[in-house]
């Protein structure tokens, strides 16, 4: 073990460590934990009371037996020994520096790994959440609104699955602003590995990897649904971009209205069934969200102002998300642009045979360049076109 690694496992606050301990005890979870720790007055008591006084509280045997062995301070031990050579920090439930919004929910984890910049899990975000099958629209939408609630110093929280979540991690590093993804593995398993440079580029901006699990936990499915409830719990609110009526994004949207948070929804097209669940919340009540304002105009006056006003911090002058068509464009590029769809792709024969009286074949291509350029069309593999915002 490194040096340095060696100094921060043997000077790590104890309250980590009896945290810890508890979390890492089998059939012991969060709640469960934390009722024992007041029942004795504090963690490291628990650690300290005999088999006998923890079977008085009802606990599990396997969970006394590890307690009162000494199993779990041993896990513990080994667990920060394993975390300090990761460069990982753990954060507990008592430290000044975990999340406040995370500690205000039923179960916020005992304890949290965190990779990299540790101060941005407590700053304002908005967690933006969809399927792992998103449509070019949805894909745009997140990417955009994301990129530009990143450019006024909100934080996006997501979870760096495929589709939604992803694209909304980009969106944010387009803006050079921060990005958390909060895992259902690790912090030391990327999941998927696809994505690992998305990560580097995320921790290269003073962002994190937050995970209540222990390292090198794989990614087990179930683990999924329940890290859910820390993506809407450290979140101001949650924005749903894409999901369809059976999705984990359901789920995190139910966490969210328990947790009495904000809850937005991107309208989309109602013969999608990706459009089930933003549509369905919109029809409940869930804030309908069309630019990055109907977010803003929402958050807490405090935050508004806490965080930098100016749309300046937009990287490269891309334009704001927005479901309406605004650019002065040349008349090719309008004919074009009529023609393609932010929800659906369409081939670039399709384009020329549909054009073919109007335009010629090196027209259509220059002005397909053009609106690339300008950002209002996106190409996808095969040559196929979808219109941007």
């Amino acid at each position: 073990m490194p040096e340095a690694a060696t100094v921060r496992a043997t000077t790590a606050d104890a309250p980590v460590l009896h945290w810890l301990a508890l979390s890492l005890t089998p059939g012991l979870g969060p709640l469960k934990a934390r009722k024992i720790a007041e029942h004795f007055g504090s963690a490291e008591n628990v650690l300290k009371a005999t088999l006998t006084e923890l079977e008085g509280t009802g606990m599990q045997a396997v969970s006394a037996q590890s307690l009162a062995t000494g199993r779990s301070l041993e896990l513990a031990h080994d667990e920060l020994g394993r975390a300090a050579q990761a460069d990982v920090s753990l954060l507990c439930f008592d430290d000044s520096a975990y999340p406040a919004q995370l500690k205000q929910i039923y179960d916020p984890p005992l304890i949290l790994y965190v990779r990299g910049n540790s101060q941005a899990i407590s700053q304002p975000g908005i967690a933006v959440v969809g399927t792992r099958h998103p449509t070019p629209y949805g894909l745009g939408m997140a990417e955009r609104l994301a990129c530009d609630l990143a450019a006024r110093g909100l934080v996006i929280f997501s979870g760096l699955a495929r589709g939604v979540d992803a694209a909304a991690h980009r969106g944010a590093i387009t803006a050079k602003g921060k990005t958390v993804a909060v895992f259902g593995t690790g912090v030391d398993e990327i999941y998927p590995k696809e994505n690992r440079r998305l990560v580097e580029q995320m921790l290269g901006l003073g962002g994190a990897i937050i995970s209540e699990f222990p390292l090198n936990t794989f990614p087990a499915p179930q683990n999924f649904p329940i890290r859910n409830r820390i993506i809407s719990g450290i979140s101001l609110g949650v924005l749903v971009v894409e999901a369809a009526e059976y999705s984990g994004t359901r789920i995190t949207s139910r966490c969210a209205l328990e947790q009495n948070r904000d809850l937005y929804a991107v309208p989309g097209n109602v013969t999608n069934k990706n459009s089930w669940g933003p549509n369905t919340l919109i029809k409940q009540g869930a804030k309908l969200v069309a630019t990055w304002d109907d977010v803003w105009e929402e958050l807490p006056a405090d935050v508004r102002l806490a965080l930098q006003p100016s749309a300046g911090n937009e990287s490269n002058g891309v334009q704001t998300a927005s479901l309406f068509g605004e650019a002065e464009l040349g008349p090719h590029e309008r004919k074009i642009l009529r023609l393609l769809k932010a929800d659906e792709a369409t081939h670039i024969d399709e384009v020329v045979e549909k054009l073919e009286r109007e335009l010629s074949s090196s027209e259509i291509f220059a002005a397909l360049f053009e609106l690339e350029l300008a950002g209002k069309v996106r190409q996808l593999p095969g040559k196929n076109f979808v219109k941007s915002f």
